[in-house]
C-alpha cells in the first residue's frame, strides 16, 4: 500500500492506495484563503488512515508530489514526506505534480496540465508533447495545439487566454483541475525510490522571497 501526498497547489491532498483500495482526503481552501499545508497535512494523513482502516504497518512506500508549484507548499510537503519515510524506514518516491494532474484528466486529444505559478506565469506540461516549464499564459497559448484540453488552477485562472487559442478548459469546479493524491500513489508505484536527502522540490524558477544582500 502506498501513501501519497501533494502540496504543489493551495490544496493539501493525501491518499492511500493498493490494488483493491483507494481513499483520498483533501483540504481545498476558499479562493484567497491561506493554504493549510502546515496545519492540515498530518491531520489528513490520520483521517485517511482512519477512513481506509489501515495503519503505518500497512504502508510499503511513500510517494510525494515534487512540483513544480508553490515554494512554501512544496517545501512543507516534501520535508514531511522525507521525515515520515525516515521515521518509518520506508522507500520514498518523487512524482511530478503536473504528471499527476494530467493523469487525472480524460480527453481524446493532448492534455496540458497547468498550475498557477503567480507573478503572471504558469507551470505547465503536456505528457508526450513538452516537459514542465514556467512561462506566461500567452506563451503557453502559442505552444499548445488547438483541440487540447487544459486542466489545473492555472487553466482556470487564465481560461480566457487559453480558450482564445482553441484550448478546451473544463468548468471551474471540475475535479479535473485538482492534483489528485490518488494519482500520486498510482504514478509513485512505478517510480524508482530516491535517496531521501536527494529528493528535492522542482521549483522551475527562483522563489518569490530571496535572502537580503548584506
Amino acid at each position: 500500500m502506498i501513501l501519497g501526498l501533494d502540496t504543489a497547489t493551495s490544496a493539501t491532498a493525501v491518499a492511500v492506495a493498493s490494488a483493491g483500495l483507494t481513499v483520498e482526503r483533501r483540504d481545498d481552501p476558499e479562493p484567497g484563503a491561506r493554504p493549510g499545508h502546515a496545519s492540515r497535512l498530518l491531520a489528513l494523513i490520520e483521517e485517511t488512515f482512519a477512513e481506509a482502516g489501515v495503519s503505518w504497518a500497512s504502508i510499503d512506500r511513500i510517494a510525494v508530489g515534487v512540483g513544480p508549484g508553490g515554494f512554501t507548499g512544496l517545501r512543507i510537503g516534501i520535508a514531511t514526506a522525507r521525515a515520515l519515510a525516515q521515521a518509518r524506514d520506508l522507500p520514498l518516491a518523487g512524482v511530478s505534480s503536473l504528471a499527476a494532474l494530467a493523469a487525472g484528466a480524460r480527453h481524446d486529444g493532448p492534455i496540458v496540465a497547468v498550475i498557477d505559478a503567480r507573478r503572471g506565469e504558469v507551470f505547465a506540461a503536456s505528457p508526450g508533447v513538452f516537459e514542465p516549464v514556467a512561462l506566461t499564459p500567452a506563451a503557453l497559448a502559442e505552444r499548445i495545439e488547438p483541440g487540447s484540453m487544459a486542466v489545473g488552477d492555472g487553466a482556470v485562472r487564465f481560461r480566457e487566454e487559453l480558450e482564445r487559442a482553441g484550448t478546451f478548459v473544463p468548468v471551474d469546479h471540475s475535479p479535473s483541475h485538482r492534483v489528485s493524491a490518488a494519482q500520486i500513489c498510482r504514478l509513485g508505484a512505478d517510480v524508482e525510490p530516491a535517496d531521501r536527502d536527494a529528493l528535492l522540490p522542482d521549483y522551475r524558477r527562483e522563489p518569490d522571497a530571496k535572502p537580503r544582500q548584506q
